[in-house]
């Protein structure tokens, strides 16, 4: 990712730098310590954490809220369910294909205006969401939405490393990363309630609500946190810009175009030549896949297996949640876990020292989803497959957590490519496993069409214990990875 156009100017008017040198430094491009976002009181960033986080958790939430609206959207616009389920794709694959926008954007212009341009326009645009007088504007609508609240999947994380030191950002970064994953589970809960004793409209009535506040607390809680920003606005300060301003707009604006252009073909040119890439993405964009296919999937075992009306089978999904609650407890065990690991090598931590994580998710998620196939005949309480769900949440976050940190630090060259490569991969899955959740369980039954799922998870779990052992190896001979 290009980095914006450096502030430095010569202080005292003729000395010139030699030629081929580096620029001298100013007291422009350091930030004085308390002008630094790392400085702000302890309690002042967590609050911009949980800010972002529930940002975040709002529109993962949305794109889940739509699945128990479904049936209310193919009866008030006569369509079929098929079509009503595109209202779930269409937004997830905007969340995927987003951050290839605006990543770049957030690199030049700042978080803070990525953030509020974004929001406001999710806000905005789920009036016609809400108030759809047709399924065409309704399914448009959902796509727009869905991108404009992706920067919140590709920008967030970066004004949480602007936040915290290296040796601090575990636990705020763990934080943030249940949100997204959270967000798709507390849907179905909420839409239950509102589905079993209200229109399908008021899903959409509670996005714009829950989103204006988030709107309000993003534009008077969250401060600009990226520091060559925050740079180039101290320099305005001192209005040093002068008449070099004008051309370092244009320069900006050229270089904006580029970082697009980039971050829209290099995540596709990492995924075609490098295996290592391919593969943990292939295996986060399956499980995820899974996880918004489940939202097809709960009301047939449910519903049909136990009789749950719709607030009763949105409550299934709290099994997943809590599992995810419980992988976010054992933070604290794997601080201490790469610590010892840093020590032992030097204070170096290998990247491949993260994916001991990713081989307890590995073995988490099918045996969750295998206890969960075998345990859908009506005869079983339903308890017991609600009980199946707790381990695939606990194996999401472990693997989804692993295999984040994993690319981030492997590919920390090209990190924002790696995870837009993941990110538009992932959507796409989520997008199109709904799509035929309904024809694979009438065709092979509950029983059948979850072992086939959790089979393929099977088939994807050695990867992270693969990638521990020749993680070195693979990393000297790829054309991307340090």
């Amino acid at each position: 990712m290009p980095t914006p156009p450096s502030t430095s100017t010569a202080v005292n008017e003729g000395e010139k730098d030699p030629p081929h040198a580096p620029a001298t430094p100013t007291f422009l491009d350091v930030l004085e310590p308390d002008e630094h976002p790392q400085h702000l009181p302890t309690w002042r960033k967590w609050l911009i954490v949980i800010v972002i986080s529930a940002s975040s958790l709002c529109v993962t939430c949305a794109s889940s809220l739509a699945a128990f609206a479904e049936n209310g959207v193919s009866t008030e616009f006569h369509v079929g369910h098929t079509v009503s389920v595109l209202s779930i794709s269409l937004f997830v694959e905007g969340l995927g294909l987003g951050p290839l926008i605006v990543g770049p954007l957030s690199e030049v212009y700042g978080r803070n205006p990525i953030y509020r341009i974004s929001y406001g326009l999710f806000f905005a645009f789920t009036w016609p969401v809400a108030f759809a007088p047709n399924i065409a504007t309704f399914l448009i609508f959902r796509f727009i939405t869905g991108f404009c609240g992706s920067a919140f999947l590709s920008v967030a994380g970066g004004s949480i490393s602007d936040l915290f030191s290296d040796s601090t950002v575990t636990n705020p970064m763990a934080f943030y990363t249940i949100s997204p994953f959270l967000g798709p589970v507390v849907g179905p809960f909420i839409a239950g309630f509102i589905n079993q004793h209200l229109n399908w409209r008021w899903t959409y009535y509670l996005v714009i609500i829950w989103s204006f506040g988030q709107f309000i607390a993003l534009f008077f809680l969250v401060p600009e946190t990226y520091v060559p920003v925050l740079q180039k606005a101290k320099a305005r300060r001192f209005q040093l810009a002068g008449d070099v301003g004008e051309q370092k707009t244009q320069n900006d604006g050229i270089g904006v175009l580029r970082a697009i252009i980039v971050s829209c073909y290099t995540p596709f040119k990492l995924l075609l030549l490098d295996r290592m890439a391919l593969l943990l993405d292939i295996w986060t964009s399956l499980i995820l896949g899974i996880l918004y296919l489940a939202f097809q999937a709960y009301p047939i075992i449910f519903q049909g297996g136990h009789g749950f009306n719709l607030q009763d089978t949105g409550l299934g999904f709290l099994g997943i949640g809590v599992g995810m609650v419980l992988g976010l407890l054992t933070q604290p065990y794997w601080n201490r876990f790469y610590k010892r690991t840093s020590v032992e090598n030097g204070g170096v931590l290998p990247p491949e020292a993260r994916l001991y994580m990713g081989q307890v998710g590995a073995i988490c998620v099918p045996v969750g989803l295998f206890w969960l196939a075998f345990t859908t005949y009506p005869a079983v309480p339903w308890i017991v497959p609600v009980l199946a769900s707790v381990p695939f949440g606990c194996g999401i976050y472990f693997v989804f957590t692993s295999t984040f940190t994993y690319l981030v630090t492997t590919y920390r060259p090209i990190a924002a490519s790696a995870m837009a490569a993941n990110s538009a991969m992932r959507s796409t899955f989520a997008a199109v496993f709904p799509l035929f959740a309904g024809a694979m369980y009438a065709k092979l039954g509950t029983v059948g069409a979850t072992a086939l799922l959790a089979g393929l998870t099977t088939l994807m779990a050695p990867l992270p214990f693969v990638f521990t052992r020749i993680g070195p190896r693979l990393r000297r001979q790829s054309r991307f990875a340090v």
